[in-house]
């Protein structure tokens, strides 16, 4: 059998076109904020190092929260697991997705390894899917108060008005659709069973209707668990996530001397990373998740320099080095699926 990372190696096109543009993102979004970085020098020998301290802990706070959101999601299926151990496998999922497939390769990754937990597919089907629902679900409503509150302002350029609203209208529509499937599932079925077997003819993959049935019949029951008051816990785990993270970035900021008020932090930092997951081909949303919160701090008031720093610095503290640090970590849970299951 194939192991989990040559078989998420078919994404290579994906990866070339990522690596190219990253480079275009990188020259048209990140090279012209190299005038601002003299002052940005001066800025970064200035920060504050206890608030530097605070970003680090809320970046590991807001990690914690995604493991906590993933054990909620697995006590559902009755299958208990530590939160070191679920947070171990959020770090080595968001690394395998970096390299090889996105999104998709993340899943895949946190389906397979906490099916070799000792749980079963119903349970890691939900685990792979039910945290990127919630995480999006909680940034489209912080998104939302961010846009809002740039309207109010009259901040947002008709360019960014009509891109960001388009990103809103698409969720929207995904939201939209997934309430239809819930009402009417046997149609939803169907039409499941029709795109991938679809998708399996054009990989030239052999196609076996049982388990996207299966699939999508977990996901059915899953709903419905949610709906008897389960979703508490999960929900809570990834409003965590954010919250943290967004305190991450509100710490350098005071770190680098520059108070912003609770509305200027939510404005410009929900839509660009909404804005990120929107760009799917480029890994993590490099560059565009960059220059888009630059361009709206610099909107609204935060002088160039600063922003260079805080921007650079939580995108150091939130995405390079959690997801470095989960290579390692991503090799160890590898190595561990040999391991026998315990009873």
């Amino acid at each position: 059998m194939k192991t989990l990372f040559a078989g998420l190696m078919h994404y290579r096109p994906l990866q070339k076109l990522g690596v190219l543009a990253i480079l275009g993102l990188a020259v048209h979004l990140i090279l012209p904020q190299i005038t601002a970085l003299e002052h940005s020098w001066q800025v970064l020998k200035t920060l504050t190092p206890w608030a530097v301290g605070l970003a680090f802990v809320a970046q590991v706070l807001s990690y914690l929260g995604s493991g906590y959101m993933l054990q909620a999601i697995l006590d559902l299926a009755k299958q208990p697991i530590k939160l070191i151990r679920s947070t171990l496998i959020v770090l080595g999922a968001a690394s395998v997705g970096m390299v090889a497939g996105g999104m998709v390769g993340s899943s895949a990754a946190i389906y397979r390894w906490t099916k070799e937990e000792g749980g079963h597919p119903e349970g890691a089907t939900l685990a792979s899917i039910l945290p990127s629902i919630f995480n999006n679900l909680v940034l489209v409503l912080v998104s939302l108060f961010g846009l809002v509150h740039l309207l109010i302002l009259h901040d947002l350029s008709q360019a960014q008005l009509i891109g960001f609203s388009a990103i809103i209208f698409i969720l929207g529509l995904v939201i939209s659709l997934t309430i239809l499937a819930l009402r009417h599932r046997d149609r939803a079925t169907a039409t499941v069973l029709w795109v991938t077997s679809r998708l399996a003819r054009l990989r030239k993959k052999s196609f076996d209707p049982d388990v996207s049935q299966a699939s999508t019949h977990n996901l059915f029951s899953a709903w419905d668990t949610l709906r008897s008051g389960a979703w508490r816990e999960p929900a809570l785990g990834a409003v965590s996530n954010v919250t943290f993270d967004m305190l991450t970035l509100y710490f350098l900021f005071v770190a680098a001397g520059h108070n912003v008020s609770p509305g200027v932090l939510l404005a410009g930092y929900g839509l660009p990373l909404l804005l990120g997951k929107m760009a799917f081909v480029v890994p993590g949303g490099v560059g565009v998740v960059e220059g888009s919160m630059a361009a709206l701090y610099n909107g609204l008031g935060v002088p160039n320099p600063i922003t260079v720093v805080v921007v650079l610095g939580y995108r150091l503290i939130s995405f390079w080095l959690p997801n470095f640090s989960g290579f390692p970590i991503a090799a160890y849970l590898q190595r561990e699926r040999t391991k026998p299951v315990q009873e």
